[in-house]
């Protein structure tokens, strides 16, 4: 007789143990490393700009890294970017349900290669699936430090530099954040 896997659920996720990230990937628990140091000083100014954004506009809420969307799409259960922006209901203390309309994906160490572009792409489109309008793709050894990618464009991003105004349309209107300001 042959046993058969059972597929994690995101009730196992909920018993990951603390500080670790994971999501819920073709029914198994995907873990994913701490990031670096620059890696997280970029999500955390973009956090912070975000964060004064949903204070002034009252148009949802900034999340930093690790918060977990519960979706449902066929090979994808949650998500867990390293910075993004809801508009939904609050959750309490359970993961958020649905998609953040902002999600930024800043890539560490081990973010290159074939392998890792394929990730990558098919992250983003799961991420547009599920309902998300912008999504930020940070790559901080290239002179293109920012492609944005939009749900509606999704193969044409709009790419920011060094000294350029990032913004993230039409998920968030009239938000922006100087690229330099996220390396101080």
């Amino acid at each position: 007789m042959t046993k058969v896997k059972e597929q994690a659920t995101i009730e196992d996720l909920y018993k990951i143990s603390e500080n670790r990230k994971a999501e819920l990937i073709n029914g198994e628990i995907v873990l994913m490393s701490p990031t670096g140091d620059l890696p997280n000083i970029v999500a955390g100014a973009i956090y912070v700009s975000l964060r004064l954004y949903s204070r002034n506009t009252k148009l949802g809420r900034a999340y930093t890294d690790n918060i977990g969307y519960k979706v449902n799409l066929p090979n994808r259960n949650s998500f867990s970017p390293d910075a993004s922006f809801y508009v939904g209901n609050s959750a309490g203390m359970k993961f958020l349900e649905g998609s953040p309309v902002f999600a930024v994906e800043v890539r560490s160490e081990n973010d290159y290669g074939n392998k890792a572009e394929e990730n990558i792409k098919k992250k983003r489109e799961d991420y547009f699936l599920a309902g998300t309008q912008v999504v930020w793709d940070i790559d901080l050894l290239s002179p293109d430090l920012i492609k944005s990618y939009r749900y509606d464009v999704p193969d044409n991003p709009v790419i920011f530099r060094r000294g350029d105004i990032a913004y993230a349309e039409p998920a968030l209107p009239n938000w922006s954040i100087a690229v330099d300001e996220m390396f101080l």
